[in-house]
C-alpha cells in the first residue's frame, strides 16, 4: 500500500495539475477564439470561465483584447503639392470588432493597421499643398480616417479617429510664411485705415451739408472749441472772433466787384479796376533817335 500511494499521490497531483490547465479565465475586454484540431471553434470565448479540452494538443485559444489602442504614428518625410518638404505625425485609435477576423483574416493586425496608416498619411498630405495642410488639419484627418477604416474593415478593425498631431517644415519656410504673415496684416491695416478714412470723410460731408443749412450749428462748435481749448492746460491764448464779421467783408467785396462790372468806366472805381499801361521806359543805353525838322524837297 504504501508503494502504491508513493506513485498514485504524484501521479493525481499531475493530472490535477493538467486538469488546471483545461480551465482558461478571461476579462471582460478579452475574446477567446478557440481551434479544435486545427478548425475554427464558430462561437468565440467569452469572459469569465471558459473549459478547453486537453490543451495545447486539442484546443488552442487565441486571446484577443477588445479595447480601443492608441496607435503612435512615427513622422512621415513627405512632399507636398506645391514641392515643399514637411514631416508629418499622427496618432490613431482603433479596435477590433470581430476577434474571427482579426485572427484569421490577418497575421498581425497591429503592424498591418500600422503599415496602412503610414502609406496613408503620406499619400493624403502629397495631394494637398502647403496651405491646405496647415488650415485644413480637421479635414484631413477625417478622410485619411475613412481610407484607414475601410480598409481595415475586413480584418475586423474599426479605425474610430485619426488626428494630425505635429507637421514640421523647413526653417526658410517658416521665415517666409511669418513674412507673408505679416504682409498680410499690414493689408488689412491699410485696407481698415482707407475705409475709416472714407467714413470720416462721408459724415464730414453730411455734418458741412448740416452746418450750410443751419448757419447757428457753426457757431455752436466753435464755441464749443474754445471750452475745450479753456479746460485744457496750456498756455494758448485765444483771440475769439466772431465768424460772421468774414461773411461781412465776403459780402462787401462782392459789392464793389458787381458795382465795377456794372458801371464800366463811369464808376469812380473804374480807375482801380481799369487803367492804361503806362509806356515803356526807353532803354538806357540806346540814345533817341534825332527827329528831322524839315525834310527837303527832291
Amino acid at each position: 500500500m504504501d508503494t502504491l500511494a508513493l506513485f498514485l499521490i504524484p501521479a493525481l497531483v499531475f493530472v490535477g495539475i493538467f486538469m488546471l490547465q483545461w480551465i482558461r479565465i478571461l476579462n471582460e475586454y478579452e475574446r477567446g477564439v478557440v481551434f479544435r484540431l486545427g478548425s475554427l471553434v464558430r462561437q468565440p470565448a467569452g469572459p469569465g470561465v471558459n473549459l478547453l479540452i486537453a490543451p495545447p494538443f486539442v484546443d488552442r485559444m487565441v486571446v484577443i483584447d477588445m479595447r480601443t489602442v492608441t496607435l503612435d504614428i512615427p513622422p512621415q518625410d513627405v512632399i507636398t503639392r506645391d514641392n515643399i518638404s514637411v514631416k508629418v505625425n499622427a496618432v490613431l485609435y482603433f479596435r477590433v470588432v470581430d476577434p474571427i477576423k482579426a485572427v484569421i483574416d490577418i497575421e498581425d493586425y497591429n503592424y498591418a493597421t500600422s503599415q496602412i496608416s503610414q502609406t496613408t498619411i503620406r499619400s493624403i498630405v502629397g495631394q494637398v499643398d502647403l496651405d491646405g495642410l496647415l488650415s485644413q488639419r480637421d479635414e484631413l484627418s477625417n478622410r485619411i480616417q475613412e481610407i484607414i477604416d475601410e480598409q481595415t474593415d475586413p480584418w475586423g478593425v474599426k479605425v474610430s479617429n485619426v488626428e494630425l498631431k505635429h507637421i514640421e517644415i523647413p526653417s526658410d519656410m517658416q521665415r517666409a510664411i511669418a513674412r507673408q504673415a505679416e504682409a498680410e496684416r499690414e493689408r488689412r491695416a491699410k485696407v481698415i485705415g482707407a475705409e475709416g478714412e472714407y467714413q470720416a470723410a462721408e459724415k464730414l460731408v453730411m455734418a458741412a451739408q448740416m452746418m450750410e443749412k443751419h448757419p447757428g450749428a457753426l457757431q455752436m462748435r466753435y464755441l464749443q472749441t474754445l471750452v475745450e481749448l479753456g479746460t485744457e492746460n496750456s498756455t494758448t491764448i485765444v483771440f475769439p472772433i466772431p465768424i460772421d464779421i468774414t461773411s461781412t467783408f465776403t459780402n462787401a467785396m462782392n459789392a464793389i466787384t458787381q458795382a465795377v462790372s456794372a458801371g464800366g468806366g463811369n464808376s469812380p472805381l473804374a480807375g482801380l479796376t481799369k487803367s492804361e499801361p503806362p509806356p515803356p521806359a526807353p532803354h538806357p543805353h540806346v540814345a533817341p533817335a534825332p527827329v528831322p525838322s524839315e525834310i527837303a524837297p527832291f
